[in-house]
């Protein structure tokens, strides 16, 4: 940062300039706590008004204790509540414990006294402007309302029912309470309890009249319309609108789940028309409710959801007598297809659309998942044939409910989800790729399903696939691409692998589909990820063709890795280019996973492994002569020196250097020639792994050998390695055969070494030690200036 005055000058200003802050600053904190003395004894306000920007200031004022932590409105509905709380509880002890005590004049006396005082106290509160506490004591008298309704059922009326007394009180005092709301228009709390009341009565009275779940269900469905009515046509103040919105909510949830209950137990036909009468119903209340209070979509779209479940329960348990259980879920899946086209109705209201579109949806979703396993099961069993290997016989199949109507249930969604991808926008474009999936799964599963020979299984299944991997080429539609070539992609191992179960069809269909792959990868126009699938799917079918012919000739397994490596070979010698340049990398991917497969199944033989091993490094070399794959170079030398520790230790060679020697003079060559392209290249990186390779395992075996050959040997090829590092002036060969010279010399001592440790007098080590420590730190300084030369000296190695 450059400054225009000198850095003195610069200081002495800032200094200033902060002080002015400072001085300003304690002026506006005077002013502010002046101001705050006169707004409190004017009466104007509590606190100042906020500035913008300015953060406000918490805890004390200057010359003032702490402000209070609760606002007087918090604190007076505390004190509100807890009191009526506190009055309610009085009166019910009142009315449970000291009501026998008194007699029927002085309990009609007392009650009617308390009541009248709590329901007129209120009217006075509201004239002098206390309209919290009036809610609090209305609060107190509804308490007392209901203990008086109590107390005469206790006295009066004694025989009577329960269950019918409690409906006609909950509705006398429903009405109670709201003709009291209505006179008391200032108070709260009446007109939302008596909407929480009316929510009763009729109930309660079907309970009384052993209507059963039937009257139940009724009763609660015209109190949920009432509801309704109240919350989207008269529309009453908010808070008891929101209390009636809520309760017809609730009741018609309750509904709907008894008639859905219902309806599934009553075995359809004729029994299940009481039912799918109260059902349809509420499909018709739930819409019409949905339809009016379009504006607020929440709520419309979670109301015309409700009347969608309801036209389902209602038609699709009347359908349900013809038909087996595993159609069930057809019959209620043909009721809630047609309500999702809905969704594309320009006419109707947006949530209702919504709403029932999203109910018919669930309900396919539903029969999906109800599906799934039993697909997913069909599936598997198909690749029982890999056990049953040529066999001819059908591999058993599993059949879970619902059986036979699995591809018929995926196939009326995939037709449900192609009309609703016709609506523009995004619900659209999310049916595509659900119709293009349900639709393939259904064609895939049906022959299984539906229990066809095997031989018109196998076939089905590969149209299927070939049709999924056209779709994924040569269609437009993006969604359409990437779902059909994944099931494509899913689709083709499995058929393969069910092809087993004969000879013709283990050859035909991965020829078909390995044609159909090389086409597919030569196809420009089609997307560059399809390409490459495509073409990694022709070479894993030209792999399974060779193992096939392998299986054929009758060679044995670990003979089928030369007919295997025949693949990876040819796509060394003649890799794609031209148009399929593209696909390149995945073909060569696939042939290196199709060699290291190649090697696997020799496995279990090693001097086969060993052959195989090295017939995968000629691929590699071969591959490394092109100049844009130098790198492959070293998976060869990796597979060669494999090769050659495989075919020793098939040999029962156990001598290490036979396992280094083929590592380090490549290694040494490779340092060598890169040293002459790079001379600046370090001694280490050309000739350290190589040397390490040998000498490192050779020092391990040399000290657990009790022989004299070995460590002589190592001595020797160390002294060699020391000698021309020094003399070529090479740090790595230097230290690395300085250090293996000196563990292999100690090595050789060490016996004598013993000896003489042990002839001498047990304190003479300790003592030497402490000595040459003193000497140590005596010449520490001049040592260490002979350590810092010879690091240079050293450094100046290559």
């Amino acid at each position: 940062m450059e400054n225009a005055l000198p850095p003195a000058e610069e200081l002495a200003l800032v200094d200033r300039e902060l002080a002015r802050l400072d001085a300003h600053r304690a002026h506006l904190l005077r002013r502010r706590a002046w101001l705050l003395e006169v707004l409190r004894a004017a009466g104007a306000a509590q606190g100042p008004a906020p500035v913008p920007g300015a953060a406000p200031v918490r805890g004390s004022v200057p010359g003032r204790g702490p402000g209070p932590e609760a606002s007087g409105p918090g604190a007076q509905n505390v004190l509100l509540v807890l009191g009526a709380v506190l009055l309610a509880v009085a009166a019910l002890a009142f009315t449970l414990v000291s009501w026998g005590s008194m007699g029927i004049g002085g309990r009609a006396a007392v009650l009617g006294a308390v009541t009248a005082g709590a329901l007129a106290a209120p009217a006075v509160l509201l004239r002098r402007g206390l309209r919290s506490t009036a809610d609090a004591v209305a609060g107190v008298g509804f308490t007392l309302t209901v203990l008086d309704a109590y107390a005469v059922y206790a006295v009066g009326t004694p025989g009577v029912d329960g269950t019918a007394y409690a409906a006609g009180a909950a509705a006398v005092l429903a009405a109670v309470w709201a003709g009291y709301g209505q006179a008391l228009r200032g108070l709260r709390l009446p007109l939302p309890v008596a909407v929480v009341a009316a929510q009763l009565p009729l109930p309660l009275a079907a309970l009384a009249s052993s209507a059963g779940a039937l009257g139940v269900g009724w009763a609660l469905l015209v109190t949920a319309a009432l509801d309704g009515a109240l919350a989207v046509w008269v529309r009453p103040r908010k808070v008891v609108r929101w209390c009636a919105g809520v309760s017809g909510a609730v009741l018609g949830a309750a509904v709907l789940l008894l008639g859905l209950v219902l309806s599934a137990g009553a075995g359809g036909g004729s029994a299940a028309v009481p039912s799918g009468a109260l059902l349809a119903a509420v499909a018709a209340g739930c819409v019409a409710v949905a339809w009016r209070a379009a504006g607020s979509v929440p709520a419309a779209g979670a109301a015309a959801a409700a009347g969608g479940f309801a036209v389902v329960g209602a038609v699709g348990g009347v359908l349900r007598p013809p038909l087996e259980s595993d159609w069930l879920v057809v019959a209620y899946l043909v009721v809630a297809l047609p309500l999702v086209p809905v969704v594309g109705a320009g006419r109707v209201p947006r949530p209702v659309r919504l709403g029932v579109a999203a109910a018919g949806a669930a309900v396919a979703g539903l029969a999906v998942v109800a599906a799934a396993p039993a697909a997913v099961l069909l599936v598997v069993s198909r690749l029982g044939a890999v056990t049953e290997v040529w066999a001819g016989s059908t591999p058993g199949v599993v059949v879970l409910w619902p059986g036979a109507a699995v591809p018929v249930v995926l196939l009326l969604v995939a037709v449900a989800a192609a009309g609703v991808a016709r609506v523009p926008g995004r619900v659209g474009a999310c049916a595509v790729p659900v119709a293009v999936v349900a639709g393939w799964a259904g064609l895939f599963v049906a022959p299984a399903a539906w229990g066809l020979p095997a031989a018109v299984v196998t076939a089905a299944g590969t149209a299927v696939v070939l049709a999924g991997a056209a779709a994924a080429l040569w269609w437009r539609g993006p969604g359409v691409r990437v779902a059909a070539g994944v099931c494509a992609a899913v689709g083709a191992p499995v058929v393969a692998l069910a092809a087993l179960d004969g000879r013709v069809a283990t050859f035909a269909v991965p020829a078909v589909l390995g044609a159909a792959g090389a086409v597919g990868a030569l196809y420009g126009a089609a997307g560059r990820v399809a390409r490459s699938v495509a073409a990694v799917g022709a070479v894993g079918c030209a792999a399974g063709l060779s193992a096939a012919l392998g299986a054929l000739w009758g060679l044995p397994v670990h003979v089928w890795g030369l007919l295997v490596l025949v693949v990876p070979a040819a796509v060394a010698m003649r890799p794609p280019s031209g148009r399929a340049a593209v696909v390149r990398v995945p073909v060569e991917v696939a042939a290196a996973v199709v060699a290291a497969v190649a090697v696997l199944l020799a496995a279990g033989e090693p001097s086969w492994l060993a052959l195989l091993l090295a017939l995968a490094g000629v691929v590699c070399a071969g591959a490394a002569v092109r100049g844009d794959r130098r790198r492959v170079g070293w998976a060869a030398g990796v597979l060669f020196v494999a090769a050659t520790w495989v075919r020793l230790a098939a040999s029962g060679v156990a001598v290490p250097e036979a396992y280094t020697l083929p590592v380090t003079v490549p290694a040494l060559v490779v340092g060598l020639l890169r040293r002459r392209r790079d001379p600046g290249a370090g001694s280490w990186a050309a000739y350290g792994p190589g040397l390490a390779a040998t000498l490192v395992p050779s020092l391990v075996a040399a000290w657990g050998d009790a022989h004299w050959l070995r460590p002589l040997l190592l001595g020797v090829a160390a002294l060699a390695v020391t000698l021309a590092g020094a003399r070529w002036r090479l740090q790595a060969p230097l230290l690395l055969g300085g250090a293996v010279l000196a563990l292999d010399a100690l090595h050789e001592l060490t016996p004598v070494v013993v000896q003489v440790v042990d002839a001498l007098p047990r304190w003479l080590p300790p003592a030497l030690a402490g000595l040459l420590l003193l000497a140590v730190g005596a010449t520490y300084e001049r040592r260490l200036r002979d350590a810092r030369r010879l690091r240079r000296a050293l450094g100046r190695l290559g």
